[in-house]
C-alpha cells in the first residue's frame, strides 16, 4: 500500500459526492509540558499547495513557510487547544479527541466529510480514519502543519516564562535535558502531572478527576 502524501483520499471522497472535506490532526500528544493542539483544514481543490507532508518530516523552516500558505489558500481552517490540566483530568487520548472536535466546531464552513489521523470522532459527519494519515492525505498534512506550528509558537512563548526548562528547544517533549530540568527544578503548573516522567519527579499532585471537561479554553 502506497503511503505517499497525495490527494487520492480527497478525490475518492469527491467521487462519492462529498465536497467539503476536512483534514484533522493533532500535535503534542506525547509531550510532557503544555497543551495538545489540534487543527482542522478544508483545502481548496482549485488552489494547490506544493510540499504538503507530515509535519514531522518537514524542517521547522519549511513548516513556517507552509503554514501561512495553508491559512491563505484553504477554504476554512481552525486550531484548538486542550491544556495540561484537562489532559491530567481526563487522559491524553480523550483530550486529543476533544481538541480535534473543538477545531472541527470552529470551522467557518461546516464540512461534510472528515479525514482524521488515526482517530474517530463522535460527530454525525461521515469520516475516515487513516493510520499515519498525516503522511498520506494532503488535508491531514495541512492540519498537522497548522497544529505543529501553533504549538511550537506556544512553547516559545512559555520558554520566556520558564527559561530553565529549554522549552523552545525541545517543545515540551521528554528529552534528556528536559528530564534533567525536571529533576533539578520540579514541574511547572503547565506540566502534565499524569505523565510518568513528571510524576516521578516527585511532585505529583493527587486528586485529578475523571469528569469530562468542557471544550472551551
Amino acid at each position: 500500500m502506497s503511503r505517499l502524501c497525495s490527494s487520492r483520499f480527497e478525490r475518492a471522497a469527491r467521487k462519492l459526492g462529498w465536497m467539503r472535506i476536512a483534514g484533522i490532526d493533532e500535535a503534542g500528544r506525547g509531550a510532557l509540558f503544555g497543551p495538545v493542539v489540534a487543527a482542522a483544514v478544508i483545502l481548496n481543490p482549485k488552489r494547490r499547495i506544493v510540499g504538503l507532508d507530515d509535519s514531522k518530516k518537514l524542517t521547522p523552516e519549511r513548516r513556517t513557510e507552509l503554514a501561512p500558505r495553508v491559512r491563505e489558500h484553504a477554504l476554512a481552517w481552525a486550531v484548538a487547544e486542550v491544556d495540561a490540566q484537562r489532559i491530567d483530568a481526563w487522559n491524553i487520548y480523550q483530550a486529543s479527541r476533544q481538541a480535534m472536535t473543538a477545531a472541527l466546531q470552529q470551522l467557518a464552513i461546516p464540512p461534510d466529510y472528515l479525514l482524521i489521523d488515526a482517530m474517530q470522532l463522535d460527530v454525525l459527519i461521515e469520516q475516515k480514519s487513516l493510520i499515519k494519515g498525516d503522511a498520506r492525505s494532503i488535508s491531514i498534512a495541512a492540519a498537522s502543519i497548522l497544529a505543529k506550528t501553533h504549538r511550537d509558537m506556544r512553547m516559545e512563548e512559555w520558554d520566556v516564562v520558564y527559561p530553565q526548562y529549554g522549552l523552545a528547544r525541545h517543545k515540551g517533549y521528554g528529552t534528556p535535558d528536559h528530564l534533567e530540568a525536571l529533576r533539578q527544578h520540579g514541574p511547572t503548573p503547565l506540566h502534565r502531572y499524569s505523565f510518568a516522567p513528571v510524576r516521578e519527579s516527585g511532585c505529583w499532585a493527587a486528586g485529578a478527576t475523571q469528569a469530562q471537561l468542557p471544550l472551551e479554553n
